[in-house]
This record gives C-alpha cells, sequence and structure tokens, in this order.
C-alpha cells in the first residue's frame, strides 16, 4: 500500500491516476509536532476552526494530519500547493474538489486509531473505511440496529472465533457503499447486504428495491496495518488496484 510516514515523505509532485485505477494511500496519524505544524498551514481557514473546536488535543493533532495529508495527496496529482486546493460537501456530507476542472478526480477518506486511508479514482464514485479490530461489548445491539437479517444470521453462524473479525468486515464494507453512494444514512443500513466470512470474497450482495446496484459496484478487502480490517467500494469493474 502506498504510505508517507511524515509530512516531509511527501508522495511525488506529478502523480498520474488513470481511469482504469483506482490508488490507496495510507498516513499514519501520530506525526511529531514539526509535521502537524506544517500541515496546519496547509489547511482552509473553515479547517482550522474545526481543528480548534476539537476538546483533546490528540483529536486536534489526528484531525490536522487527517486533512492536511489529503491535501498533499491531491496536490501531487493536481500539481498544485495543497493550501490552494477548494472542496465542496455533497447533501450528505461526502467531500469533492469544487473546481469542475479537477472534479474527475474522486476520492475518499477514513481514519480509526492511529491510521487513515485515502482513495482515489478517476471519473467513478469511490467509498473507502477503515476500522481498528477491538473488543465491542455491545456487538449485538450493534448487529441487530444496523446489520440486515442475512448478515446477522451470517455472523452468528460463525466460529466465535472469527466472529470479531467478520463484524468489522460487513461494518467496513457497509460503510464504503455508503460513503460511495454518498447517501449518507439515507440508505439505511440493514437495507442492503454484504459478505462477512474471512476469506470470502468481499462483495454487495443485495440492496433492498434496487436490485442493479450489485451490478454497478466492485468491493475489495484491504489489510492496511495488523489489528486493522479496510474495505473499498468502487464503482464499475474495470480498473485495477494500486497499493
Amino acid at each position: 500500500m502506498m504510505t508517507f510516514e511524515q509530512a516531509g515523505d511527501s508522495p511525488p509532485p506529478y502523480c498520474t491516476l488513470l481511469s482504469d485505477e483506482v490508488h490507496v494511500w495510507r498516513m499514519p496519524l501520530e506525526q511529531p509536532a514539526g509535521c502537524v505544524r506544517q500541515l496546519l498551514q496547509s489547511l482552509s481557514a473553515d479547517e482550522r476552526t474545526r481543528a480548534a473546536q476539537f476538546h483533546f488535543e490528540r483529536d486536534r493533532r489526528r484531525f490536522i494530519v487527517a486533512r492536511g495529508a489529503l491535501r498533499i495527496i491531491l496536490g501531487s496529482y493536481l500539481s498544485l500547493e495543497p493550501s490552494h486546493l477548494q472542496f465542496g460537501c455533497g447533501s450528505h456530507g461526502k467531500p469533492y474538489l469544487s473546481k469542475p476542472d479537477y472534479c474527475a478526480i474522486r476520492f475518499n477518506l477514513a481514519h480509526s486509531h492511529e491510521l487513515a486511508l485515502y482513495a482515489l479514482s478517476y471519473g467513478r464514485e469511490i467509498g473507502v473505511d477503515i476500522e481498528y479490530i477491538r473488543p465491542m461489548p455491545n456487538i449485538e445491539q450493534i448487529v441487530g440496529r444496523f446489520f440486515s437479517a442475512s448478515e446477522s444470521a451470517a455472523l452468528q453462524a460463525l466460529p466465535p472465533g472469527q466472529q470479531l473479525e467478520a463484524f468489522f468486515n460487513c461494518w467496513t464494507r457497509k460503510e464504503a457503499y455508503i460513503k460511495a453512494i454518498g447517501d449518507g444514512l439515507a440508505q439505511p443500513l440493514d437495507q442492503f447486504q454484504v459478505s462477512l466470512a474471512p476469506g470470502e470474497l468481499p462483495q454487495l450482495l443485495r440492496v433492498e428495491k434496487n436490485s442493479s446496484e450489485v451490478a454497478r459496484w466492485r468491493m475489495e478487502a484491504l489489510k492496511p496495518a495488523p489489528g486493522y480490517v479496510a474495505a473499498l467500494a468502487v464503482e464499475g469493474f474495470d480498473w485495477s488496484l494500486k497499493l
């Protein structure tokens, strides 16, 4: 997986993204103070305001790193200074590049614990999600509220030792799909089904009242680091993944 460890180890200045490629970048969120200050300088006034509103310093730093790294990555594809990028948001909060000349590049960002992922495509919708695997004492309530009946049954049929990983497989795949379509929770999580068993092909299996969606989206499982699971949902099937 393409990665850079600090702001000074940024991507090459002229990255190329083809229409049949999907690129994924990884960025550790715990960075030295000097890197955080450098990344802060690239943020917009609105992003700096949002950063200042975090109650905990750790969360403020991680927000700055996540947003600053996004700007560095996108700037390397567009040959622009990171601070010059302008973003808009869809009606359900999905970010996009607001200038018409750049909007063909689609991107999505996710972060969990100490790691952020960035997924990019050209001319096709995309969503990514990542989760740090951790004990979930309220897992039954989450499954009952957000998983479909078929997903719940598939999870319960697995050996106990596989259920936690399967839970996070399901969650990241559902979130990646929701983020890709850009509808937020307008698409209820229990109204579509994804595969979840460890080792099973990641895929969208069913969408209530819209069966054509299954043929529109391809999913990929990612292993960005030990202790994490992640998923991609990308429009179309005619693309290759560059990690």
